[in-house]
Parts: C-alpha cells; structure tokens; sequence
C-alpha cells in the first residue's frame, strides 16, 4: 500500500495541530470622519482614521498627497486634564493671552519625521504640527495612548506655510474631527 499526500491533506492537518490566533475585539470598519474648509485662499482637507492601535491624522491642500508623515507616541505622556480644544468659535471667543496658554503642547511629546523631511525648516514647521495635533488629542481624551500618525500635504513651503491664520485655521479644522 502506498500513502499519497495532497497540499490540502497538509493544510488540514496543520490548522489541526495549532490553535487559531485569539482575536482582539476592535470596532470595524476603523472609525473615521472628515472637515474641509478654505484656509488662507487653500483648500485644505483633514482626515481622521482611528485604528485599535494607532491614529492617524491627514491634512491636505489642493488635493495634494501627504509628502511628510510624522509620528507621536502618547502612552508615555503623564496625564493631563482634558481642555477645551482649538474651533473657529474658540478662537474668536477667547482673548489672546488665553489662546496662547491653551496652545502650549503636552510635555514630553516628541514627534518623529517618518519620510519626507524636506529641509530644516519645512521639519520644524511638520514637526510643530505634529506634536500640536497629538496634543490635542490627548487633551481631549486623557487616558488615550494610541500612536498618533500625522500626514501633511500643505502647500508652499517654509516661513510662508506657517502664518498665524493658517496654523490656527489648520488645527481648528483638525480639532472638528478628533
């Protein structure tokens, strides 16, 4: 008598011999939501996509794609009270001062250029964004510690993207979606 093994004779007995990985029970489709307006004369679009593990933020102008991608660790961050967040109503409300103090990053967040850095200068300007979004979504919600993703794909580049109404606007823009 001779013994003939198949493919799927072995995959059987494989599946058979270990046990299926335990699944992690996590919302699906991964939440999301979206806010686009004109931001000094560009039209800008902020993405939110929330994942089990990770968050990741997009921000784009003209339709461009994200040509530097940034990131956040907040599970090492010392908690924080949760603060009223950056929206256009906010912005007109409050007095300068206040703004300003409302504006001061979470300690201890240090963003990570992950591609496309692009210069000294445009980093920076990315890595300020960066380290803004992930402070205020963990001045929204305290206890979160996911890794936040920032993707940016602003026009210009420079001193010239960073002006005050566009930063402001910006982060109001991604302070309706987180």
């Amino acid at each position: 008598m001779s013994t003939t093994t198949t493919t799927t004779d072995l995959a059987a007995a494989a599946a058979a011999a270990t046990p299926p990985p335990a699944l992690t029970q996590s919302p699906y489709p991964a939440q999301t939501r979206e806010a686009s307006a004109t931001i000094a004369g560009q039209p800008t679009c902020v993405n939110y996509v929330g994942f089990a593990d990770r968050i990741l933020i997009t921000v784009t102008q003209l339709g461009r794609g994200p040509a530097q991608w940034f990131h956040v660790s907040l599970d090492n961050v010392s908690s924080t009270p949760a603060q009223p967040i950056y929206s256009s109503t906010a912005l007109e409300d409050e007095d300068e001062n206040d703004l300003e103090q409302s504006m001061l990053p979470v300690s201890h967040l240090t963003p990570t250029t992950l591609l496309g850095g692009g210069g000294t200068e445009r980093e920076a300007q990315g890595q300020l964004y960066a380290v803004q979004i992930a402070s205020a979504i963990r001045m929204r919600d305290a206890d979160e510690a996911r890794t936040v993703v920032i993707a940016l794909g602003l026009q210009g580049s420079g001193r010239d993207e960073l002006d005050r109404d566009s930063f402001f606007g910006i982060l109001g823009l991604v302070g309706q979606v987180i």
